[in-house]
């Protein structure tokens, strides 16, 4: 058989080689439709002190602001980021409007997230496998580290992984650990060295060039807080600590981070700031959006029945109709777990996605 999967065919169920009826999915309301953003190059050296004061920041424009992770409550206070890069670093600027700012965690590499933080997450590969993500307080304390892969698919963290060259800086508008006041925000200013995660990326491992297009997303921790002679804590209730807040920039549609195919995209250019440029998509984002909810069916949801299937067994679904696209869809049980396969029937990219979620394009005639 020269190929394993067939497009626009009834299911095949290789035992007795029965026809049945095709697999219908429905996934429309898992779609998620991740953010964009276009870094611009610096025109000047970058000062690192959590302020933003170079004229690039000025003429760079800020995301939108955060959401709550599931894309569903408006948080309570503002958030929102800029970015630049010159030909080493990937800037990040975020503002972070607080009333009461606070923080106690001094190690490195510590849970940062037991503190109000604010969190980077980078994949340069855009495939959801070797990223990486750094998280810090106000108190300017940083915990790096990179996954293989997601955690719901076994990812292991290296806390080792230290970004040595990474800069960074905090500047609070109000008063750190002061209940006595009402603050205004705390920034953080961000130099994350490119060279570092061109490591984790494929082929070729090279810092970006101009139109390359990585992952991102951010994350801002916030707790309930409750004050004892004057020093902050998160909040307990029935000896617990209450829930955390989670705020992104681009929505999860999950309470959780470590869905790298849900975060936004940057789109690397040489343009400078005051010559903006128009983000243009380079893969087809709404038939992958229909590839990661398909797989995340199969990999946990209604559909995982499907990973009990015996070895070799292929499966097709109905055509899946989405935002005014057509995706025919495949399954092949292997003996490592699963392969999906999908493809727009008006485009000539065919996705594959395997039982981890890393993901491959391939183009075809």
């Amino acid at each position: 058989m020269k190929n394993t999967f067939y497009f626009f065919i009834f299911l095949l169920v290789i035992t007795g080689c029965e026809r049945k009826k095709a697999i219908y999915a429905e996934v429309s309301t898992e779609i998620v439709s991740p953010k964009t953003y276009v870094v611009y190059k610096t025109t000047q050296p970058i000062t690192i002190d959590g302020k933003a004061d170079e004229s690039d920041w000025k003429n760079s424009a800020f995301t939108d602001e955060f959401i709550d992770i599931e894309g569903v409550k408006i948080p309570s206070q503002t958030t929102k980021v800029k970015m630049l890069w010159d030909a080493n670093f990937l800037y990040v600027y975020a503002k972070l409007d607080e009333k009461h700012i606070w923080g106690d965690i001094t190690k490195r590499d510590a849970v940062i997230f037991y503190n109000n933080d604010f969190e980077v997450f980078i994949s340069p590969s855009d495939d959801t496998h070797n990223y990486g993500e750094i998280e810090i307080n106000a108190l300017g304390t940083v915990w790096d580290l990179i996954l293989n892969k997601p955690y719901n698919v076994g990812g292991k963290p290296k806390n080792r992984w230290n970004l040595n060259d990474l800069k960074s800086a905090v500047f609070i508008k109000g008063s750190l650990n002061d209940p006595s006041d009402i603050d205004e925000y705390w920034s953080v200013e961000l130099a994350i060295p490119l060279s570092a995660y061109a490591e984790l990326k494929n082929r070729p491992k090279i810092k970006p060039k101009d139109g390359e297009q990585w992952r991102i997303n951010f994350s801002r921790v916030q707790w309930d807080h409750d004050l004892k002679d004057g020093t902050y804590s998160r909040k307990k209730k029935g000896g617990k600590f209450l829930p955390e807040y989670n705020w992104t920039w681009s929505n999860q549609g999950a309470i959780n981070m470590h869905l790298p195919e849900n975060w936004g995209y940057i789109h690397f250019t040489d343009n400078v700031p005051t010559n903006p440029i128009e983000f243009k998509h380079q893969t087809d984002a709404l038939t992958e959006q229909v590839t990661y909810a398909l797989y995340r069916k199969i990999a946990f949801k209604d559909l995982k029945h499907l990973k009990k299937e015996k070895v070799g067994t292929q499966f097709e679904f109905e055509p899946i109709e989405v935002q005014g696209i057509t995706v025919n869809a495949s399954f092949l049980k292997t003996h490592t777990g699963f392969t999906l396969q999908t493809q727009n029937t008006q485009k000539n990219t065919v996705y594959t996605i395997n039982e981890t979620g890393l993901i491959r394009r391939k183009q075809t005639n």
